[in-house]
This record gives C-alpha cells, structure tokens and sequence, in this order.
C-alpha cells in the first residue's frame, strides 16, 4: 500500500489551523505542524499523531527542514494584531513560504484568505488577506484560494465580537456598518472545503469563495444570534460612529483589544457575500449551514463539556505555570486561577480539597458560604443543606452543598459545578500536581460564564469578596495539607 502525501499545515495554533488538523487526520493523511513554538501544542488530543516542525514564515531559513517530504501546504498565518504594518509582513511571510515550497517540490497550497470584490475599496484588512493569495501565487505553486467572511463558531475572532455584544448589551448603538451585507459561514463548512480540495484536482490554481445559505447585516448576525439565546435586543442606528470609536467601545465590552478590533470594524463597511457559485459547482456535496443552526451549533461546543477543552488550552497556553493569580476571559468564560506551591506531597493536598464541604465546612470564612446558601435558599434554590455523600471521597454526580461533582482524577483533580442560582454558569476546580523541584503546585480555578449583562455585574460586584474568600480558601487548603504531612 502506497503511504499518503504528507500535508504541512501552519497556523496550526491558530483557530482554522487548530481544528483542521484533527479532521486531516481523520481523512486518512499524515500531518506536519509549522510552529513557532511547538510546546503550545502541548494537550491537543492528536498531538501525538502528527509531526512537529518548529520554524517561522517570517525567517526564511527555518522552512526547508519543515517542507522536506511534503506534498501539500496549508497557509493559514496571519499577523493581524501585530501592529499597523501586518500588511506588509503577511505578504513577506506568504512569500517566504510560498518560495520555500517551490524549492521543495511542493505541489499545491491550500489557502483561506477573505470575501470581497477585488474591485471595491476594500478595507486595509481585506485587501491583505486578498494580496496574501497573491504573494503565495508568485513562486509557481498552484494555489488554492478560498474565500471566507464571517466564520461562525465558538472562538472565531468575528463571531465572538458579535456574540459578546449582544449577550453584554440589551440596546445597542450601532453605526452604519451594522447594515452592510454579509455571508457568514459555519467553521465545519470551512474544514468540509479545505479537506475537500484535497480531492478535487479541479481546485488546483483557482480562487473559490465560499459561504453559509443566509445573506445577513450585521444587524441581522445580533438579532439571529439573539433569538437563539432566547434574549431581547434593540439596535439604536446613529450616522456616525467611527471605526477608531467602535473599536475602542468593542475593547471595553468585549476580550478582543482595540489592536486587533479596529482593522476588523474597518472591513465591516465592506460588502462581503459569495459572487461566483463555483463552489456549488465543485464541491455539490457540501451542504452549508444556515446561520442560525451555525450559531446554535457553536453555542453547544460551549457547553460543559465542550467548554473544558478550551479552559485548559486557555489557561496552559496564557498563564505561567507559577503565576499566583491570573484573571483571563476566554471563549465567554472569566477565569480566575490562583497557585500556591504547598511542602506535601501532592495525595495529601488532594485529600485536603476533596474533603471540603458538608459538616467539616470551607476552611476559611465558612460563615460567609453558609450566609450564601441561606440566599440562594430565599430564592429557591439548594441552599448548603444537602451536605455531601461521604465525609471524605467524591464521586462524579454527588451533591456537595450547593455544588455538583462534576469531574473527579483521583489524586488529582477535582471539579464542581454550581448549582445555587447565579445569573450564568458557574465551577470551582482544585488541581494537585507534583512540583519537580519538590513538593506538590496547588492550583485553584473559578470559572464563570457571564449570562447577559446582569451576568457581568454580579461577577464584578462580588468580586472584591470572591478574591477574599478564594485567597483565603487556596491558603487555608495549603496549611492544612503541610499539616496532613507532619500527621502522617
């Protein structure tokens, strides 16, 4: 049996890159990642069916060792974020790459760059993504180029922006661009193209734009996405609203920084919709997603389950393992995360944590937490009257106070999901691990999933008194693990 081509794929830590990788290799191929730094792959389920290359676009002599062998290249980098320049590096590294695969022998290169007539007066953003299709044309290997706007699913950069501000903001005062048209498109149809060009020699050197089955505004994206979540929402129209101002409102209400909001809110007065159905014609099998089951689709990898993946990529790829405290959002989630080194070993730190709760109480302020469960009572909720199972061993699915077990690593690692009534979705995880100078890193994360606006205020409301109760908690946790130590 012949072995298959092998497929080079940069940006694999990127969004597009990140999820087609898993898909590549359900396909049957064999996959190389590009990276500039292969450890933030670290705790991707393929990791260990793929090979890792470590290089940059930008620095020429790192990609002959990367593209030895390889058949087909995946362009997915872009500097977007990195300063008013990123035009200009995008085309340097598109060409840097593109003229490394040439001198290899590559045969093809799969590129998604973005919608909108070449003809129009594009935003600096979009032309970019439109000459860095060109530059990667410029040495000889056949591109193929497919054309995307919006990309519709949890932690694209597009979708969350629309998604925080409409979850954060029942009125909305919306400029002009809210009502330009747009074709969004799910990110699984994204992948179903790009795997598919694989196959389909008909794509070789050709430009395809792709997009969802609904034409929308903006506007219309809020509303959609609204009605999904079951939220009521008004947009205010004004005539002026400059992108400088848009951008700088997007970075107070959602996690993405002006940097990166303000090149994007300057594509948004750019018409952006599919105007050749060559896509239809070369690929009738894939069958697009309307927006709206798009957007229920990505909310549902939000989920619990879903979600948690995403928590431990965000936090081992953003947080230096022995930062004390970090407060991050990501993907909709606000995290808090603390850390103590503790001199025990890391059993007796575990059973500290997971005997919290019940008639042994929280260590620390258990006045406070029973003041809480009294509350949640008035209102109908569980209150701290349930207690827990057994004094000292968890279980997934037991009731601990006004929590639920939620995941369980014996010896490691436990999580609780709360089930008092909070405006959105709350956990409390505990995390023992082996230090190797010695002793045992306790990790303590909140995680919480904001539900509207009043979701916001009562997070940053009781704020001041979380971090009171949660320092003093992961301390208390700490002295009574070195006690369990000098015990033993």
């Amino acid at each position: 049996m012949s072995q298959s081509p092998l497929i080079l794929v940069t940006g694999a830590t990127g969004y597009v890159g990140g999820r087609l990788v898993p898909r590549l290799l359900a396909a049957g191929c064999r996959v190389r990642c590009l990276a500039r730094d292969p450890s933030r792959l670290q705790g991707r389920a393929w990791l260990d069916h793929v090979e890792l290359a470590q290089g940059d676009v930008l620095q020429p002599d790192t990609l002959p060792a990367a593209m030895q062998g390889v058949s087909v290249v995946y362009y997915l980098v872009h500097s977007l974020g990195g300063g008013s320049d990123f035009p200009e590096r995008d085309r340097l590294a598109a060409r840097h790459c593109a003229e490394a695969a040439r001198r290899s022998g590559v045969k093809r290169i799969i590129y998604l760059g973005g919608l909108g007539s070449p003809e129009a007066d594009l935003s600096p953003h979009l032309r970019s993504r439109q000459e860095t299709g060109a530059a990667l044309r410029e040495a000889g290997v056949p591109v193929t180029e497919f054309r995307a706007a919006v990309i519709v699913g949890s932690g694209s950069l597009s979708f969350e922006m629309i998604r925080y501000l409409t979850e954060r903001l029942p009125v909305m005062i919306c400029p002009k661009w809210v009502f330009t048209r747009i074709q969004p498109i799910a990110i699984r149809n994204v992948l179903d193209y790009l795997v598919a060009a694989l196959g389909c020699p008909e794509s070789i050197g050709r430009t395809v734009e792709i997009g969802g089955r609904d034409v929308l505004t903006y506007a219309g994206m809020m509303t959609g996405y609204a009605r999904v979540r079951g939220l009521k929402r008004r947009l205010i129209a004004v005539p002026v609203l400059t992108p400088r101002l848009s951008s700088y409102w997007v970075h107070l209400v959602t996690p993405i920084p002006a940097s990166i909001a303000q090149p994007l809110i300057k594509g948004l007065g750019n018409e952006v919709i599919v105007r050749k159905a060559t896509a239809l014609e070369m690929f009738p099998a894939i069958q697009c997603l309307d927006y709206e089951t798009a957007v229920r689709l990505a909310l549902e990898k939000m989920d619990t389950r879903r979600v948690e993946s995403a928590w431990s990529d965000a936090l081992t790829s953003s947080q230096g393992i022995r930062k004390p405290v970090a407060l991050i959002t990501s993907e909709g989630m606000i995290i808090e995360r603390r850390q103590r080194k503790v001199a025990a070993p890391a059993e007796a730190v575990y059973r500290t944590f997971a005997g919290l709760g019940g008639d042994r109480g929280w260590l620390y302020m258990d006045w406070a937490w029973q003041l809480r469960g009294m509350v949640d009572r008035l209102f109908g909720g569980v209150g701290m009257r349930r207690g827990r199972r057994d004094p000292d061993r968890v279980r997934v699915g037991d009731s601990l106070d006004f929590w639920r077990v939620e995941q369980v690593e014996p010896g490691r690692l436990i999580r609780l999901r709360a089930e008092m009534k909070v405006p959105g979705r709350a956990w409390l995880e505990f995390e023992a691990r082996a230090d190797p100078d010695g002793g045992t890193l306790l990790g303590q994360t909140a995680f919480f999933e904001p539900k509207g606006l009043l979701g916001l205020i009562y997070w940053y409301g009781l704020y001041p008194v979380h971090r009171l109760i949660f320092t003093g908690l992961i301390q208390a946790i700490a002295r009574q693990a070195g006690d369990r130590r000098h015990r033993a």
